[in-house]
């Protein structure tokens, strides 16, 4: 499968540089029997049933993007992408010529950081002075995506979290649950829908592009996941009701189809997966999927492609565009049943 098979152009102002109230944005119902396809995600309680399970991401995000001076006094800007050591990260680097191994940073008057070696992609291994993490509050800015051409704000540090996040460890939300609001959840509960979460710490790899012209010959980063003990037992309760797994965005069904067994079973525990969902995976466990609009020939677009069904999916991108819907990580929403 050519990967120009997932491409679609996009006026640039459609992209969402803020985002709206919690709960207010628009969602696009997407396949089934459903008449109103053109809906709000306060609707969402209206599309569930008394019996499904609604699984979350419960993965924060870190305030990783920082800000360091070299001796000469010229700007550095780090990403944090993983901790290896108590004080050693592996970091994206702008401008990475300026980050020779052996070279210092000042990041604060308390705060310092060596770069240890230049790896791939524009990444290097670096070692703190000290852990690092105490000083991200006062030091670190939300890293928001590339596409969102403005400096983060302070009120980007809450609206770019869910209100359910508790698991230290993203640089990058899982944005189909920026739409909850606590309201919205009980509404959910209230209907008869069992909640519960899982943990995938977005990574670099979900945002790394498509650059090969073959789909199979991307290689997908590992991202770190967490199963707890409670969703395998409530997915299959769930079955046994008739009810529907629906999964809240693109890392909710990596993690719960990664830690799936080929018969189906689900085991709880943590991981690492590497998984590339691409048109033709037989999904395991997820029967519903709420997630943003992605990127072209991004993997976030296979996934729902294979989920959906791909021309659905790219009929349904034409018709949101049409219809003027907002883009990406700020922006609105879709409902799709799985194809």
């Amino acid at each position: 499968m050519l990967t120009s098979e997932f491409d679609y152009d996009l006026p640039a102002e459609l992209i969402a540089q803020e985002p709206v109230a919690r709960g207010q944005s628009r969602l696009f119902v997407v396949g089934g029997s459903e008449a109103r396809r053109h809906r709000s995600v306060a609707d969402l309680p209206e599309l569930l049933e008394e019996g499904d399970l609604l699984v979350v991401n419960d993965t924060r995000v870190l305030p990783a993007r920082l800000f360091g001076r070299l001796p000469t006094g010229g700007r550095v800007e780090l990403l944090l992408v993983e901790r290896e050591g108590p004080t050693e990260w592996v970091a994206l680097v702008k401008p990475g010529r300026r980050a020779r191994p052996g070279t210092t940073l000042s990041l604060s008057d308390r705060l310092t950081v060596t770069i240890l070696a230049k790896l791939e992609d524009g990444r290097h291994r670096m070692a703190f002075s000290e852990a690092v993490e105490p000083h991200l509050a006062e030091l670190g800015h939300v890293p928001l995506p590339p596409y969102i051409k403005r400096p983060d704000e302070p009120s980007d540090a809450e609206r770019y979290q869910t209100i359910y996040a508790s698991v230290d460890g993203a640089i990058a939300a899982p944005t189909a649950g920026l739409h909850f609001t606590p309201g919205l959840l009980d509404r959910i509960r209230r209907r008869g829908v069992r909640i519960e979460k899982v943990t995938l710490h977005v990574g670099i790899g979900t945002f790394k592009p498509v650059t090969a012209k073959l789909v199979h010959e991307h290689q997908m980063e590992e991202e770190r996941f967490e199963i707890p003990e409670a969703v395998p037992a409530a997915v299959e309760s769930t079955r046994r009701r008739g009810g529907r797994v629906v999964a809240v965005g693109t890392t909710v069904v990596r993690a719960l189809e990664g830690a799936a067994r080929p018969n189906g079973a689900l085991d709880a525990g943590s991981g690492r997966t590497a998984l590339f969902i691409t048109p033709g995976y037989a999904f395991r466990i997820v029967d519903r999927l709420l997630t943003n609009f992605h990127l072209p020939r991004s993997t976030l677009l296979m996934l729902v492609a294979a989920f959906a069904g791909r021309e659905l999916v790219l009929a349904a991108y034409a018709e949101a565009i049409e219809q003027r819907y907002r883009f990406y990580s700020y922006g609105d929403a879709m409902f799709l049943e799985r194809g």
